[in-house]
């Protein structure tokens, strides 16, 4: 019996040490991958084509950084509507609606390149606000482009119509879907950076610029439910070139400012007064302007800055329908690298 007890012990203790074994050789192999993976992405991190006399990587792999965003959207319409008969002489109409403007505080985690945020909307989990609006926006060394969908009911404005008076457009009356896109390629890319100025992933160490190309497009369907309901439907899409130039004016400064005018070469729209149509004739130049800007200011391991982007839609003439559209966001930030 004593010996049989002690078979049993031995046969445990030896199951115990060689599972104790085994997950010793399990936690230094994921030990290993891991190290392997962070030297793969630090490699790919660092090992970039770049004069870092002008911009360079940040020495640290983790960035955190807390972000503040207010948001806003406007759309101004103009022309003439006509009756059933083209004959007709048309009623001029005139019309601006904003949107609540939004906003939201913000948390992303950066590793090696590699971010992950957390985005809150205070006044919505508040019941303030019903919209929906995601951003989506990339800035790489070469390549980047924004994003940018609204469905947003929130809208507020009036309209004019010749012949009638004022009509103020309340809360809730009209609602707007917009898909905003705009996509850029960076020439200078050794020396001008779009991240040092906006996603803090490179440092701009000195002044430099670049010539830009971009592409942009817009799609948009509005609907009015008044006494009578108005609709608004457009695509467009523009292609074209910008010049953007980061200034470094001392140590730890860097002002950024960027243009890309586009030129709409393919535009649908349409626009509808009950059963009456408003035409759209080309009128040169129609553009999509994206214009960006931003202040930041480094020291030690800290940054704060301010960061703007534009966008600016021109279609139409006025003597059958011009349409203005308007998105922009304003963001403050503040990081740590680790």
């Amino acid at each position: 019996m004593k010996n049989f007890i002690l078979f049993v012990a031995l046969m445990l203790l030896t199951s115990a040490a060689c599972a104790q074994k085994r997950r010793g050789n399990i936690k230094d192999m994921v030990t290993s991958s891991v190290v392997k993976i962070d030297s793969a992405l630090a490699a790919r991190y660092y090992r970039m084509n770049i004069d870092t006399a002008y911009i360079t990587r940040p020495t640290t792999k983790w960035t955190v950084t807390m972000r503040a965003n207010v948001s806003g959207a406007e759309i101004e319409t103009e022309g003439i509507e006509k009756g059933p008969s083209q004959d007709e002489n048309g009623q001029h109409f005139h019309s601006e609606i904003e949107a609540n403007r939004k906003a939201t505080l913000s948390v992303g985690v950066s590793y090696l390149g590699f971010t992950l945020s957390v985005a809150l909307n205070p006044a919505k989990l508040m019941g303030k606000y019903h919209d929906y609006e995601l951003n989506f926006n990339s800035y790489g060394k070469r390549f980047g482009f924004d994003i940018i969908y609204q469905d947003a009911k929130n809208f507020t404005g009036w309209y004019d119509q010749e012949g009638m008076e004022r009509i103020e457009l309340p809360d809730g009356m009209l609602s707007v879907k917009t898909l905003n896109v705009n996509a850029f390629y960076v020439f200078n890319s050794r020396r001008f950076s779009y991240p040092a100025a906006f996603s803090q992933s490179y440092i701009q160490r000195r002044s430099a610029g670049s010539f830009l190309l971009a592409a942009s497009g817009q799609g948009q369907h509005a609907t009015l439910d008044w006494k009578q309901k108005s609709e608004l439907k457009m695509t467009n899409i523009g292609v074209g070139a910008g010049y953007g130039y980061n200034y470094v004016p001392g140590k730890g400064w860097l002002l950024h400012i960027s243009a890309l005018p586009t030129f709409i070469f393919y535009s649908n729209t349409s626009m509808t007064f009950g059963d009456a149509d408003v035409p759209l004739h080309y009128h040169f130049p129609e553009v999509i302007i994206t214009s960006r800007g931003s202040i930041v200011r480094l020291w030690d391991n800290k940054f704060l800055g301010l960061s703007m982007v534009f966008n600016f839609t021109n279609i139409g003439h006025v003597e059958s329908l011009a349409v203005h559209n308007s998105k922009w966001r304003i963001r403050t930030f503040f990081g740590l690298r680790l």
